[in-house]
């Protein structure tokens, strides 16, 4: 039997990375996971007020791998503060105290009996009909996935109202299978809060998804599109899969069988991502879609594929880069300027500017 020598192949690469990542991942499992936590309200800091569809219980804003998976939707708003000395990009966790001074805390909540009450108290809030939807992604607390949404609306300045369904993830790194079946477990949910913000007249809704958050919002396109209610799929005004936690393979099926995409329908990679290197190590070595090597791979002519390679910088795993970035956010805003577009119309703005397979750069 013929070998190659002593020489280090790409798989032997491939599945040290892999090994690395799975012990980083166990070791993440034993720390404890910080939480939303309530303080006084300072004067100099930004209140975005972050409403929340939730399939977990509103008493467990942390883990809940092992735990049954509540029948029933939770719905309510928490006002997030972000510091006046936030830096782009971040979350800042509390240390010590919570101190609105230097921290993201919660300085208020209201509590809705149902989604009906949730979409008057968002509207009575904000001008315009049209709402940012954020599905978070594996692994993910309730607080953690808050707070991200909050930091996204300060940084780019989203004028719409941001919403949040929280599916009921594990939150703990060991979930990943966990994880996958509370996807499809909260698939009939996500379509109820999309017909709930689509019901009256002019309504719309944008979808950000992260991570395995993609791998439901895709799910859900497709059940919606088998239904035959191109209506509600008229009424998605955009999407944007950031780091899509989905085999390739499957999204190209997932698109079939929707037909017409939503526009603009932009995906998001960036291939240092090491979260998506420890899933494809997972389910098979096969890279994600979020990883792929070639953004020319997709296929479609209504999708456009941004490369935000060249921009990570090794913050969380490089698994957020698009909106943890300095450089990533000043790009996008920039973009916007060009555009004359502001907020949540940044990816509206960045499909007219921004050509099919773009390769971003410092």
């Amino acid at each position: 039997m013929a070998t190659r020598g002593t020489g280090t192949t790409s798989a032997d690469r491939l599945a040290r990375l892999g090994l690395a990542v799975i012990i980083l991942t166990l070791l993440a499992a034993c720390a404890p996971r910080v939480t939303a936590e309530r303080a006084a309200a300072n004067p100099q800091a930004d209140i975005q007020p972050i409403f929340v569809a939730t399939g977990r219980d509103l008493d467990r804003t942390g883990p809940i791998f092992g735990l049954e998976r509540p029948e029933a939707m939770n719905y309510f708003r928490a006002d997030i503060s972000i510091p006046p000395t936030h830096e782009t990009g971040r979350i800042e966790w509390p240390e010590g105290p919570p101190d609105a001074a230097t921290d993201f805390v919660v300085t208020g909540t209201q509590v809705h009996d149902g989604p009906h009450a949730l979409i008057r108290d968002m509207r009575a809030r904000t001008t315009g009909r049209e709402t940012l939807l954020f599905v978070h992604g594996y692994n993910n607390t309730l607080s953690e996935a808050m707070y991200r949404l909050a930091q996204i609306r300060a940084d780019f300045n989203v004028p719409m109202p941001g919403l949040l369904f929280a599916w009921p993830s594990a939150a703990d790194p060991r979930g990943y299978i966990y994880d996958r079946d509370s996807v499809l477990y909260a698939r009939d949910d996500l379509e109820r809060l999309l017909r709930d913000l689509t019901a009256r007249p002019g309504e719309k809704v944008f979808i950000l998804a992260h991570s395995m958050g993609s791998q439901l919002v895709m799910e859900v396109l497709r059940q919606i599109a088998l239904r035959g209610d191109r209506q509600l799929l008229d009424r998605i005004s955009g999407v944007v899969l950031m780091s899509p936690d989905i085999d390739p393979d499957l999204f190209d099926r997932q698109a079939e069988a929707i037909g017409k995409l939503p526009q603009p329908f932009m995906i998001f990679i960036t291939k240092a991502d090491r979260a998506l290197t420890l899933s494809g190590f997972i389910t098979g070595r096969k890279p994600r879609l979020g990883v792929i090597d070639d953004a020319d791979k997709v296929q479609r002519g209504d999708v456009q594929v941004v490369d935000f390679s060249d921009l990570a910088d090794g913050e969380g795993f490089n698994h957020f880069v698009p909106v943890t970035s300095p450089a990533a956010i000043r790009m996008l805003n920039g973009i916007i300027a060009q555009a004359g577009g502001v907020g949540a119309a940044f990816v509206r703005d960045m499909s007219l500017a921004l050509p099919a397979a773009t390769h971003v750069e410092p």
